[in-house]
């Protein structure tokens, strides 16, 4: 998931993200799993991270966005970009 625009945003881990986009609206956590949601006007930013080893800090390494309005699938990076502090 290198996509441009999505450095060091892919393999940060969950203070990384919230340094970069604040508070999320959702923080999920199943198992060792976690999906935090950020959201602005423009966009919902979904970040899922996954421990790289077991017992390891989860760290991102999927990104999805879709626009506030309808749901439609936006571009990734101009979401983060959009949302970023």
């Amino acid at each position: 998931m290198n996509l441009p625009g999505l450095d060091g945003i892919i393999g940060a881990e969950r203070s990384g993200l919230l340094a970069r986009f604040g508070q999320p609206r959702l923080d999920v956590v199943e198992g060792d799993v976690r999906k935090l949601q950020f959201v602005g006007t423009a966009c919902v930013l979904d970040v899922f991270l996954y421990p790289p080893a077991p017992g390891a800090e989860p760290r991102a390494t999927y990104v999805d966005a879709r626009r506030s309005s309808d749901g439609l699938d936006v571009d990734r990076a101009a979401c983060a970009a959009a949302l970023q502090r």
